[in-house]
């Protein structure tokens, strides 16, 4: 069993605080930039940043569904911090300055795969789906922030 992870990048033309508030905003903003592949969403605990409990589910494939209970932190600035109490999987989101008030938004999700033949395809596919499911949630970020 190998560990996987799937990153993606994004400078989006806001206020490096604004994106973050709005990526923290789980009771607002962030439900409003989901993509398809997240259903089921549900506000547990909080609603804003630390200690905020949410679940969604997340199709990442026709056939693969995960039903996530995610608990957030702020272990540090411009630093969020997803970790799915049902999975190893944990996905970090960090907001730096980039240009003229730009803001670089970079996500890191990491999990523990399968082994054996399953796992080496989803070392090899899973990082690419997830990437393009981030891709969509970044831009509908870029155009929540645009408004």
């Amino acid at each position: 069993m190998g560990q996987v992870e799937a990153t993606t990048e994004r400078v989006i033309d806001a206020k490096p605080e604004d994106v973050f508030d709005a990526l923290a905003d789980y009771a607002g903003a962030r439900q409003r930039v989901l993509p398809a592949n997240y259903s089921a969403y549900e506000i547990r605990e909080g609603g804003d940043g630390e200690g905020t409990v949410v679940r969604w589910k997340l199709q990442a494939t026709k056939k693969r569904v995960r039903d996530c209970l995610i608990e957030a932190s702020e272990p540090t600035d411009g630093e969020l911090v997803e970790k799915d109490r049902n999975s190893s999987m944990v996905t970090k989101w960090v907001v730096t300055p980039a240009g003229d008030g730009g803001a670089r938004v970079v996500v890191t999700t990491v999990w523990d795969g399968a082994s054996g033949i399953g796992g080496f395809f989803e070392r090899t596919f899973a990082p690419k789906g997830l990437a393009r499911i981030y891709d969509e949630l970044l831009d509908n970020l870029a155009r929540e922030m645009a408004k």
